[in-house]
């Protein structure tokens, strides 16, 4: 990930380890499409199915490694620019709709899964009918499915304590003691030192509420890959996960385009990932 240049403004930091986590997730999809089509493939010999495993779950222990170093250096980054981080200029205007206090929201992972299952099921489904089950995600067991669910419920509950938070948050800004700062303030322009004062502890709140959500996100995607799914059924949804997150940000760039609103550089819209890479 980005290396911590204090040369390096806020603002190029900032574009540049999201830029960096981009590639990252497109070079992991490569490589987690190669392994799973390998793995598919391979004899379902016990030696061979414990040698495959294996290889998969350093694959999926890569991939959420990745995930917590971009985290890691992007709290790092917000800790000096937090607001920042709730209205990313590097993102584009789709992916910052889409956007729950600085990322995805943690319950989306569990859509996402619901969503992939459900289309295999349905692509397999005469196999299916004949007892022979040849998806990974649509063959999950009850076991799974309940594990699933009780995730999902937990996961919204603090996902809402969280949204509540920040609610609250923003709330504050039209109470004390913003309100009577803007009002006593001379000119409109200046920020005093009262007014410098409120805003630093208002950023030290929200950035509570963005670690709280990144390790929400992070806790959600390693007790689904790790503790609920199979090496090959977590393999999978990392790859509609990755693929998901690269399509949008793609068809973001592509729409901000044919808008007139070009908020990456040339060499960022030459690197964006083509859907045909993104084939199986």
């Amino acid at each position: 990930m980005t290396s911590l240049n204090n040369n390096v403004s806020d603002k190029e930091a900032q574009h540049s380890c999201f830029q960096e986590w981009m590639e990252l997730q497109q070079q992991d999809l490569l490589e987690l499409l190669h392994n799973s089509d390998s793995s598919s493939s391979s004899s379902s010999t016990s030696n061979t199915s414990a040698s495959s495993d294996f290889n998969l779950k350093q694959l999926i222990e890569k991939s959420i490694k990745h995930f917590q170093e971009y985290m890691d250096t992007r709290r790092h980054l917000a800790g000096s620019d937090v607001t920042a981080y709730l209205a990313p200029t590097w993102c584009t205007t789709l992916e910052s709709s889409m956007l729950w206090i600085s990322g995805c929201r943690p319950s989306s992972y569990i859509r996402l899964l619901y969503a992939m299952s459900g289309k295999e099921f349905e692509s397999h489904l005469s196999n299916y009918l004949q007892g022979n089950r040849s998806g990974h995600l649509s063959g999950l067991l009850t076991v799974q499915l309940n594990s699933v669910d009780e995730l999902q419920r937990k996961t919204i509950r603090q996902e809402d304590q969280l949204s509540n938070k920040l609610a609250s948050l923003q709330e504050e800004i039209a109470d004390q003691p913003f309100t009577i700062i803007a009002n006593e303030v001379g000119n409109l322009g200046e920020i005093c030192y009262e007014a410098e004062e409120a805003l630093d502890r208002h950023a030290k709140f929200l950035m509570n509420v963005v670690e709280e959500a990144d390790k929400l996100r992070m806790e959600t995607l390693k007790e689904l890959v790790i503790n609920i799914l199979s090496p090959l059924q977590a393999v999978d949804f990392l790859i509609a996960s990755k693929k998901l997150h690269l399509c949008v940000n793609a068809w973001g760039k592509t729409r901000d385009h044919q808008h007139g609103r070009n908020r990456e550089t040339t060499q960022e819209r030459n690197t964006c990932p083509t859907l045909s890479c993104l084939e199986n």
